[in-house]
Order: structure tokens, then sequence, then C-alpha cells
């Protein structure tokens, strides 16, 4: 005989359980969206900041953005072929992208490292924004590579199934799929967003 204090208890447990696997799953559904919607952010970002207001980056700034800029065509790309192995050649980029941030972080902000041979008229420890202490471009772009590496460490769990058809072959899904329209919208809100903010500010 089962306790009814037991079952009782594992029936109250049973809602918030399914709630927590329920946000689980969505996360990983939804893990390549935010992974897309995070470097188009960083990528129109950087390029409002030089092109649009005018600062010059630095050469770790390069750096960062030789790392960022590949993700924003690597990730929609990936989604569009419903690739379930997109992390295994996006996941590199933000991985070194994080260290090179975190260097340029504390290169800027504390005394540790020594400061390296950059450009003279733009040295590696500019410091162009200084938000609450803390939030400078590095730390931006920090934040922006740890949230596209956890997004696909996430994806790792619920990679994309490919459909296949009677005879084996891939489904071929008509072009204004729910998945082709969430990437188009995803990217052309954000680059809207940015050309009307350089419009404004320009």
């Amino acid at each position: 005989m089962s306790n009814p204090e037991i079952s009782a208890s594992a029936e109250a447990d049973a809602p918030e359980e399914q709630g927590g696997s329920a946000f689980t799953s969505s996360l990983g559904l939804y893990s390549r969206y935010i992974a897309l919607l995070t470097a188009w952010v960083a990528t129109c970002g950087s390029l409002f900041f030089s092109e649009v207001l005018g600062w010059q980056p630095c050469l770790m700034c390069w750096y960062q953005r030789i790392l960022m800029y590949p993700l924003a065509i690597i990730l929609p790309v990936g989604i569009l072929r419903r690739d379930s192995k997109l992390h295994l050649y996006a996941l590199p980029f933000p991985l070194i992208g994080m260290f090179v941030s975190l260097y340029h972080y504390l290169l800027i902000k504390t005394t540790i490292f020594p400061p390296p041979a950059c450009s003279v008229s733009v040295p590696c420890t500019v410091d162009y924004i200084d938000w609450f202490g803390f939030i400078n471009i590095p730390f931006m772009a920090l934040t922006a590579f740890i949230i596209i590496a956890a997004m696909m460490f996430i994806s790792m769990r619920q990679p994309f199934d490919e459909e296949l058809d009677e005879d084996g072959e891939p489904v071929q899904r008509p072009l204004l799929s729910m998945e082709n329209i969430l990437v188009v919208a995803i990217i052309g809100i954000v680059v809207l967003w940015f050309a009307v903010a350089g419009r404004i500010m320009g």
C-alpha cells in the first residue's frame, strides 16, 4: 500500500516540476533564436558605435568583432537548415570571444595586465562608455558572448529534428514557414532599430 502522505506530497510537487520542465523545454526550443538576436544586436551595436557615433575601435575591439560578426551569418544559416550540429561550429567563436572580452575589460578596469602594443591613436585602454562604473563596450561584448555560448550549450540538449519523408529524404519546408519568418523578423527588427537610431543621431 502506498503512503497517502507521500502521494499527496508528490501530487503537490508535480505542477512545480512540470512548470520547470516547460520552462526548460521552451528555453531549449528558442535558444538558437536568442543567440541569433544577441549576435545581431552586438553586430549592429558595434557598427552603430563606430559608423554613427564615430568611436574608432581599438585593436582588441577588432578582435572581438572578428569573433562576433561571423555568428551573425552562421547562426541564421544553421537555423534555416535545421542543423542539429549548429553548436559544433558556432561555439568556438563565443568561447574564444569571452576570453578576449574579459582580457580587454580587465585591461581597462585593472592594472593586472601590461598594456599591449595597440595603435597610439586608439589605445586598447580607451573607455568610450562607463555606465554605473562597470559597464563598458568590452563588458557588453563579454555579456553577448556568454549569452550566445550558453544558448548553444542549451541547444545541444534539444537539437532540431530533421523531418524526413517516406523515402527518407529531407522534407522541403515552405518558404514562409514559421522558422524562416522568425529568423527574418529578428534580423529585420534589429537592423531597422539601429537604422532609425542612426538616422536620428547621425
